[in-house]
Formats: C-alpha cells, sequence, structure tokens
C-alpha cells in the first residue's frame, strides 16, 4: 500500500470518527442532560448552565465559549489536531441543533437521563480520542492553564474544571440534585472512555515457574492455540533452576488454561495479572 493511500484512509478514519463522535456526544446533551438540567462537566455543561440564564441555546453557547479557548491553545496544537478540534466543535454544535429539532427529549427518570447521558457522551468521546482527537472544551483549556499551574497535573486541573463547572450549574439551577446527577454522568462518560483506550477485550498474563516448562509449553500450543515464551530461572531461596513459562490469553479460556497447567504440574506456582492492551498473535493487530 502506497504513503498516499495510507494518508487517504487516515484520513477517512478521522472524519468519519468526528461525524460519529460528534454525533454520540450531541445525542448525548440534546436528548438527555440539557432536558433535565444535567451538566457533564466541561464546556458543554456550561453552556446547559449558562443557556438557561442568557436564554442562548446551548449550541451556540458551546460555540461561543470554544472560541476564546481555540484562541489560546492555537499554538500549542499541531495544524492536524487545530483542524480536527476546530472542526469537531463545529460539528458537535451542529448536532446539538439537529438532535433538539429532531430527537425526542428524554424527560423521565433522572437516573437513567444521567447514565444514558453519560454513555453516549462517553463512547462518542472514546471514539474521538482513538483517533486523537478532541471536541476542544476542558481538555484546551486544561493545557492552556498548564502555563499558569505547572506544578498541578493535567488530570487534577480537568476535575477542578469539571467541579467548578457542576458548582456553577448548581448555583444557577438552584438545585443540589444537579450535582449528584451530574456527578453519574461524568462517572459513567470517564468510564468508557478509559475502557474504550486501554481496549474493551482485557487479557489475561500467566506467568508459571515449574520444574516441567517443556511439557507446559507444548501443552499450550496444542491445547489454547496460544503461543508462549520459556525462560530459564533460579528459585531465590532455594536457589533450585527452574523454568518460567509466560502466555497471554483471553478471559473466556482463562479457566481452561489454568486447569491444563494444573493437570500437568499440580505443584507449579501459577499467577495471572490483567492486560489492558495486547497487540498482534490474535489480540489487536492495528
Amino acid at each position: 500500500m502506497s504513503t498516499q493511500e495510507t494518508t487517504a484512509r487516515r484520513i477517512v478514519r478521522d472524519l468519519a470518527a468526528c461525524l460519529i463522535g460528534s454525533a454520540l456526544v450531541g445525542i448525548s446533551l440534546s436528548v438527555f442532560t440539557i432536558p433535565n438540567d444535567i451538566a457533564p462537566g466541561g464546556v458543554s455543561g456550561l453552556a446547559t448552565a449558562l443557556g438557561y440564564i442568557c436564554k442562548i441555546r446551548v449550541s451556540l453557547m458551546a460555540l461561543l465559549l470554544n472560541i476564546p479557548i481555540i484562541l489560546a491553545a492555537w499554538r500549542n496544537l499541531g495544524k492536524r489536531s487545530l483542524s480536527y478540534t476546530v472542526l469537531c466543535i463545529g460539528l458537535l454544535s451542529l448536532f446539538i441543533e439537529l438532535s433538539d429539532r429532531f430527537l425526542p427529549p428524554y424527560t423521565g427518570n433522572l437516573i437513567i437521563a444521567a447514565v444514558y447521558g453519560g454513555v453516549f457522551c462517553g463512547i462518542g468521546t472514546g471514539i474521538l480520542f482513538l483517533r486523537g482527537i478532541t471536541t476542544g472544551g476542558t481538555d484546551l483549556l486544561a493545557l492552556v492553564l498548564r502555563k499558569f499551574f505547572r506544578n498541578i497535573p493535567s488530570g487534577i486541573l480537568l476535575m477542578i474544571i469539571d467541579s467548578s463547572v457542576v458548582l456553577i450549574a448548581v448555583l444557577i439551577f438552584r438545585d443540589i440534585e444537579v450535582a449528584l446527577t451530574s456527578a453519574i454522568t461524568i462517572y459513567v462518560s470517564s468510564k468508557l472512555i478509559d475502557t474504550m483506550a486501554q481496549g474493551v477485550d482485557y487479557a489475561k498474563v500467566i506467568y508459571i515457574i515449574t520444574d516441567q516448562g517443556d511439557t507446559i509449553s507444548q501443552a499450550l500450543n496444542t491445547g489454547t492455540d496460544r503461543g508462549n515464551t520459556v525462560l530459564r530461572a533460579t528459585g531465590g531461596y532455594s536457589g533450585a533452576e527452574k523454568q518460567l513459562v509466560i502466555t497471554v490469553t483471553k478471559r473466556n479460556v482463562l479457566a481452561q488454561t489454568l486447569q491444563l497447567i494444573k493437570e500437568i504440574d499440580p505443584a507449579a506456582f501459577t499467577f495471572v495479572t490483567n492486560s489492558t492492551e495486547v497487540h498482534g498473535g490474535g489480540f489487536r493487530l492495528d
């Protein structure tokens, strides 16, 4: 595949992520959070609160709030990041407006609204993050504030910004329930973003310290269709020569793999750890 074809495919994927991610975030806001006075942190939450008192549509308010942030942060962004961020800011405002006009708002149970608002927002934002794109807002604001507060980690800055937005919303709506439901939306959204960034298909790394490493290795190759690595090891206390077998497997075959190891060497010392991202060998290839 030529470099031009690779670049074209990347651009198509980036544009698709911008469309789908912005649409999902727009649906989250228009259908679930805005009709229920939920402020999901960031610029969107601030736009919800300020739009309420200024009688300005949230789509327009979000656009207006993002403009000064973009102007303050543009020097810190590369050409690609700046282009896609500006595009997503415009698309988000567009999809907020379209969703408000053509989709019915949910005004039933507040908890359900908060959870589903977080789900749609988290998936949409996660899709964008996987392509290294944002919808502007708090991410860029934290980038700007880092110039003035260099000793404060970006994660803490983001938490302070989101907390401040929720506090402003509580004062504007004069309802403590706003804080509770907004916290649910922010939590659900952030967990989904983390899950998408790390990978949904968590893998298990199995370490086996044994005297029968070659036999276990062969059994794993034929019985689980997974590769493994065999290393020489020495017991720190006993000084005995051992073998260390390392293999990575998916969660759905973990029990089968452990049982296979136990059948070959019941005395093997085995421990399992989580791996949130694995590439190649039957796992992710990208």
